[in-house]
């Protein structure tokens, strides 16, 4: 089983310019429509049995609107093999409700962007929403590092994930991009081996390490705490299957990477 714990998806009538401003911003070409559709389909081209959608919350005025979308679609979603999170923002002043709400409903697990939420990581008001949803039991996944649509300041630093760490030992924190896009030897430094997943979304070839670094930051933090992860549309999901059946992992470690991690993560 091969399930993508990092993907995105956009309402149909969004989608086209949502990418069109994303693109460009980053530089980056989508190598879907950014659609559910446009995801499954690509799920059926790279053998891709389950992904996990991540919507990110620009403003506290989207989370309920667009929770409650995603929980009205909650079925539909999943037949496609599409298992999507909730979004929370830090500056929702209702964030213990809207949590527990969600968790209630079903939602395995949150998604945070401290770069385009514009809060450093460790500010206490991301800090007070990662305690609660660890208190919850609910996965907490966030996007690590620079990011390459938004230059400038880094709102998820290595030492910033240290400090989260510390003051609140989050029992189910995922950090995106192999816990700090652009950042890996840093990351090797001073993350590997710590209580906390990695997924590697856009962190292997053109835009991430090579093939080698990949593995040994893999080995490095242990391959029971890596998730595969494609960061969808923004890479080709086939081309990182590929990537991953190529390196020498053994059977046994490529099996939990590609969706025993995965699965035992989110209880499936």
């Amino acid at each position: 089983m091969i399930i993508d714990f990092h993907t995105h998806i956009f309402p149909d009538h969004i989608a086209p310019r949502t990418l069109e401003v994303l693109s460009a911003a980053g530089g980056i070409p989508a190598f879907t429509d950014g659609t559910a559709a446009g995801l499954s389909a690509s799920m059926a081209e790279a053998g891709i049995d389950l992904c996990v959608n991540l919507p990110v919350m620009t403003s506290p005025l989207q989370v309920h609107k667009v929770n409650e979308s995603l929980y009205r679609n909650r079925e539909s979603l999943l037949d496609m093999g599409i298992l999507s999170f909730a979004g929370i923002h830090p500056d929702l002043e209702e964030y213990e409700e809207e949590l527990r709400l969600r968790k209630a409903q079903g939602f395995s697990g949150i998604k945070l962007h401290p770069a385009y939420q514009r809060r450093d990581l460790d500010d206490p008001a991301f800090l007070r929403v990662i305690d609660c949803a660890c208190s919850l039991g609910l996965v907490v996944l966030t996007h690590a590092g620079a990011d390459i649509g938004i230059p400038g300041h880094n709102y998820a630093s290595v030492g910033m994930i240290l400090n989260v760490i510390d003051k609140v030992h989050p029992e189910k924190l995922v950090l995106a991009h192999m816990g700090g896009w652009d950042a890996w030897e840093e990351v090797s430094l001073y993350l590997a081996g710590a209580p906390v997943y990695l997924d590697c979304a856009f962190s292997i070839g053109e835009y991430g390490m090579s093939p080698d670094e990949f593995f040994r930051l893999c080995v490095k933090h242990g391959t029971d705490r890596i998730l595969f992860a494609t960061d969808s549309p923004w890479t080709g999901q086939s081309s990182y299957v590929e990537a991953i059946r190529n390196l020498p992992f053994s059977g046994q470690e490529k099996d939990g990477i590609f969706g025993q991690n995965a699965s035992k993560l989110l209880s499936l």
